[in-house]
């Protein structure tokens, strides 16, 4: 079927402005938030229905066409890069709030509805939604289970697995499925939990009943300073291991301090080497206990300040500081390439030290932003596109890092996904039964490989080829792929 022919089906499912074809239209859609790669789709649709988006289905796999699922494209491994010859559907459309049941402390919605706008919906009836990735306040609840996003309070609450009851999903067929149930547990495999992280491999996702929960009654927040960053690290560890279990445990080091400060004015202090930002909630006696405990061990680390906040204003603006780290450090280079590994919180000290020798090594600054409690590590490594070998420099780096994670026992990603940004680095973390277990599930679900084709699992002769040449650096995910 060529492009024609295939304009001329939608059309008759679709208007003719939820199809979009000119050059500048598509510009908008050849990235998502990994702007380093960039390629325009054939085209892009932009349903607004459940139906619309089976038909849509139905025709790609008749005609075999490639379909790439998008959110809001804030995505940051690639995983909603467009093919040169595939179609990219936008669910930006489908951003309805179907029913809220405060009763049972669930909400329905599709997957274009913004993060932050359960929480907000759900307010007045005291509830909110946990995960608060980076980006909630634009990033897509159908894209956050795609890629199985956290936040800064998952250490306490869990990922987006940890709080979805249940979801609806187009296979490439167009056939709907629901996956979950209403109730608490279902019977047979857990499917649900499978197509959380599965970027759009398996099928489209259109509809999500989430999980809520009431507000705590008490809130408390600290930010502690250290003049050496493996008292920070050390001090996690601490923590967690006393017992208490905070909302939230978030690191920041003197690079990543400094440009929020410069950015929003949080009231960070600037003469230390890190940050911790500790949150507590629960009942008050419960709370009250765990600020003095915390205190006690931050004091033991000789963490200086201590910091508690005494409004919800100050402690939105300690948030907000670490929210918006990853814009603030953008202010300090052209670009930066954005890391996402995990590693056990036993091992902060030693891996933030290698990384910091391998940022003198390489000549790339590196700003650490991280999930601390749950040791997620997002090492910001700032470099100059428009200095050649810069940016394949900063990837170097970048699979040095992921590798490094692997090697102390930990992940190639914590919840940002693999996408095309990590499928080297999956080579080193899986074995060849592993990644083969990974391509039958998908034949399963996708036995044409239509959706979003060539993204999250390697081939085996691609680490064969890795493993063959000792490299892990510079190979392009797609060959027809353009570097920016």
């Amino acid at each position: 079927m060529n492009k024609s022919e295939l304009i001329n089906k939608l059309q008759q499912i679709l208007p003719e402005q939820a199809i979009l074809t000119k050059p500048e239209q598509l510009a908008v859609y050849e990235c998502d938030g990994l702007s380093a790669y960039r390629q325009p789709p054939l085209l892009v649709v932009l349903p607004n229905t459940v139906e619309q988006i089976q038909q849509i289905l139905q025709i790609c796999y008749q005609a075999e066409i490639p379909i790439v699922a998008r959110g809001s494209g804030t995505g940051l491994s690639g995983g909603a890069l467009p093919l040169k010859q595939g179609i990219l559907l936008s669910l930006a459309k489908l951003k309805q709030i179907l029913a809220i049941d405060v009763q049972n402390r669930t909400a329905v919605v599709q997957p274009g509805v913004r993060n932050l706008a359960i929480s907000e919906a759900v307010a007045p009836y005291h509830l909110y939604y946990a995960p608060d990735p980076s980006s909630q306040i634009a990033c897509s609840i159908g894209g956050n289970v795609a890629e199985n996003s956290g936040g800064v309070h998952c250490l306490k609450y869990g990922l987006t697995v940890h709080n979805i009851q249940q979801i609806k999903i187009l296979t490439i067929e167009g056939e709907l499925l629901t996956l979950g149930s209403s109730g608490l547990d279902n019977a047979g495999f857990d499917l649900l939990a499978l197509f959380h992280g599965s970027e759009g491999l398996l099928g489209i996702i259109v509809e999500i009943t989430v999980k809520l929960l009431p507000k705590p009654d008490n809130t408390q927040t600290l930010l502690a300073g250290f003049n050496k960053i493996e008292q920070a690290g050390e001090a996690v560890a601490a923590i967690i291991s006393s017992g208490i279990i905070p909302a939230g445990l978030e690191m920041m080091d003197k690079l990543s301090i400094q440009a929020a400060e410069d950015f929003i004015h949080p009231g960070y202090p600037q003469d230390v080497e890190a940050i911790l930002i500790c949150e507590l909630d629960g009942q008050i006696e419960s709370v009250n206990q765990q600020l003095q405990q915390t205190q006690k061990i931050l004091k033991q680390y000789h963490a200086d300040p201590i910091k508690i906040a005494t409004t919800a204003t100050q402690r939105q603006k300690f948030w907000l500081g670490r929210k918006s780290a990853f814009p603030a450090v953008g202010r300090l280079a052209p670009d930066y390439y954005c890391m996402d590994g995990t590693i056990p919180r036993k091992h902060l000290a030693p891996v933030l030290q290698q990384i910091a020798q391998w940022s003198e090594e390489y000549q790339l600054p590196v700003a650490n932003v991280f999930h601390a409690g749950d040791g997620n590590l997002h090492p910001l490594i700032l470099y100059d596109a428009n200095q050649a070998g810069e940016l394949e420099k900063a990837e170097q780096l970048g699979e040095k890092i992921l590798s490094l994670c692997v090697d102390y026992g930990g992940t190639v990603t914590g919840e940002h996904g693999v996408g095309i940004e990590k499928l080297n680095p999956m080579c080193h973390q899986f074995q060849p039964n592993e990644l083969t277990m990974f391509h039958a599930i998908k034949q399963c679900f996708d036995p044409k490989n239509l959706l979003n084709p060539g993204k999250a699992i390697p081939t085996l002769q691609r680490c064969a080829e890795l493993g063959a040449m000792h490299v892990h650096h510079n190979q392009l995910p797609f060959p027809e792929l353009e570097r920016f």
